[in-house]
């Protein structure tokens, strides 16, 4: 039999997610699944290593609390409810972004009111929705965006000058500071997304609620459970969901978060040197995020590309796998049209989703696979100039 092999000229290919991103943990994964599976105690969702993997994320955070939900977008659903966010309110949410923004308001009753972005970090304009503030404005709802946090002084401000709720969606910035402050902790309740792609991911779905305030914790870790009260079931206060948190991911969520800080900056040391090759393009078609080192997450770096497409070719060519997140603003899906009032448009928005380029950014990736990404998209700009 005759095996083909890859020519050596060809370099390796460049995962924007690698499968292999829990396997030095599978031992313990395989482990806890046995030890979870034959305790005695046959509790599988929020049980003790849930409670320990809040009080964990709780102490570490500085939060008042810390509930473990199904998801980030039951978490940010949950905080809306928790608020009593309902028909006849608006919230104000980025018109760039991930569905939930938009779809979790909507969830509700209340309508979703869309603001523009700034052109460099792509997190929503302060500016831009305090124009859109009205007498039935309920809540703003400022989302971080790739590596970069909104620009949570503004909001809070914005929220004080108007007398609105402020949450959160920090989904995919778990480990990003802002001023002293972590991503969550800016306004009444924050969300992390614990989805493997995310920056503390895990196999599986989960995410959390983050709150200085105790009783709106409160609030949520009743409404997470089909509005019981923790200890006496079929006692309903209210109309919740079923967002509740795995024993076995919780455990090992626990078991990982050690490793937490070191993942994050192996992403950090990546994305410093992705801003330090792209910086000099800036004014010949890839803009790379603000340079600032606070304020970032390093969920995926994101470059805005004049010619997208044609680079996103040129790296794949090569082995360099790379993804485009949202290629239409909110507004222009027909789940969102009918929020859109006539004649509406987001141009920071829409130039956005027609330039944005995510790179690997992954803590596996070796210093070689940095630079190969890095040389790749300076030989494009310069073939292309």
């Amino acid at each position: 039999m005759t095996v083909s092999l890859p020519p050596a000229s060809l370099p390796p290919a460049v995962p924007f997610f690698p499968s292999a991103l829990f396997e030095a943990d599978r031992a313990t994964l395989i482990g806890l699944v046995r030890e979870v599976g034959l305790d005695p105690e046959q509790r599988f969702i929020l049980g003790r290593r849930t409670a320990a993997f809040e009080d964990l994320l709780r102490e570490d955070l500085g939060a008042a609390d810390v509930v473990a939900c199904s998801s980030g977008t039951s978490a940010l659903s949950l905080v809306l409810r928790a608020l009593h966010v309902g028909p006849g309110d608006e919230v104000i949410v980025p018109a760039f972004g991930c569905a939930p923004l938009a779809a979790s308001v909507v969830g509700t009753g209340a309508t979703p009111v869309f603001a523009d972005i700034r052109p460099d970090t792509m997190t929503m304009d302060p500016d831009h929705a305090e124009r859109l503030v009205t007498a039935r404005t309920k809540a703003v709802l400022p989302a971080h965006m790739f590596s970069v946090m909104a620009d949570m002084p503004s909001f809070v401000e914005l929220a004080r000058r108007h007398g609105l709720r402020l949450v959160e969606d920090s989904a995919v910035a778990q480990g990003g500071v802002l001023r002293g402050v972590p991503a969550g902790l800016w306004g009444e309740a924050g969300v992390y997304s614990f989805v493997q792609v995310k920056t503390c991911g895990m196999p599986g779905e989960g995410g959390v609620v983050v709150t200085r305030d105790a009783e709106l914790g409160e609030k949520v870790r009743m409404l997470r459970n089909h509005g019981q009260v923790a200890g006496r079931r079929f006692v309903h206060h209210a109309i919740g969901l079923n967002s509740r948190f795995d024993e076995i991911q919780a455990a090992f969520q626990t078991h990982r978060y050690r490793g937490f800080p070191e993942r994050l900056a192996r992403r950090a040391e990546i994305a410093a040197y992705y801003t330090e090759r792209f910086t000099p393009l800036a004014d010949r078609g890839v803009v790379p995020p603000p340079p600032d080192r606070d304020g970032r997450c390093f969920y995926v770096y994101t470059v805005l590309a004049s010619d997208r497409d044609s680079l996103g070719a040129h790296l794949a060519e090569s082995g360099v796998a790379t993804h485009v997140y949202y290629p239409r603003p909110l507004p222009a899906h027909r789940a969102f049209a009918p929020y859109a009032p006539p004649g509406a448009r987001w141009p920071r928005a829409e130039q956005a989703a027609r330039r944005h380029l995510a790179l690997p950014v992954h803590h596996l990736l070796s210093d070689a696979q940095v630079e190969h990404v890095a040389d790749l998209v300076s030989t494009f700009v310069t073939e292309h100039s």
